[in-house]
């Protein structure tokens, strides 16, 4: 979630960045973006590797297309809109060769937490991410964004470009498709 000024910041940045292809404003976007659209490559693909490529991708894509930002766009809403779109797209390039990625077990449990909670929670993160990639594409976005990247109804429903009530919608579906695959092993632990 974003407060007025830093979102301020972001967007005199991109404009900065796409009027005098500044290499600072440029840097700055960078340097406060890279984990969040890291973390969210990585929720959507399950591979952390593939992830730190699409982060790349992402912002190579703000930098060559900066001239297109439109002035009274946020930046936050132009940027996720590029990653997930990357994510999708690696996604579909996946199912036509057959592959599907698999999580690699980034990031969802304490380390200092005693080493028997350690091992069920690594075990029981490991069956929520797997889960998770088995979401469609259009529910595991609103799941992550939300529940993840701590965004808004609102907010997700401007990423995506679609109605709140959709947003909303897929969340309760994503949440039941969640809970009836992992109710069954979650019940036996």
């Amino acid at each position: 979630m974003l407060d007025g000024r830093q979102r301020a910041r972001d967007n005199a940045a991109m404009l900065s960045l796409r009027h005098t292809n500044d290499p600072r404003a440029f840097s700055s976007l960078v340097d406060r973006w890279r984990a969040p659209i890291l973390r969210l490559c990585t929720r959507m693909t399950g591979d952390r590797h593939l992830a730190e490529d699409l982060t790349q991708e992402t912002f190579a894509r703000v930098l060559a297309h900066a001239g297109e930002f439109r002035r009274g766009s946020r930046f936050s809403t132009y940027l996720w809109r590029i990653a997930l779109n990357l994510c999708r797209d690696e996604h579909r390039r996946d199912e036509r060769r057959g592959a599907r990625a698999e999580c690699d077990g980034t990031g969802l449990v304490a380390d200092d937490a005693p080493p028997d909670a350690l091992a069920a929670g690594h075990e029981q993160a490991e069956m929520v991410r797997t889960a998770l990639g088995r979401l469609p594409d259009h529910y595991r976005s609103v799941v992550v964004l939300r529940h993840y990247e701590g965004l808004k109804f609102r907010e997700i429903a401007q990423v995506l470009a679609i109605p709140e009530g959709t947003v909303k919608s897929r969340m309760a579906e994503a949440l039941n498709r969640l809970g009836d695959m992992l109710g069954p092993a979650l019940d036996d632990g």
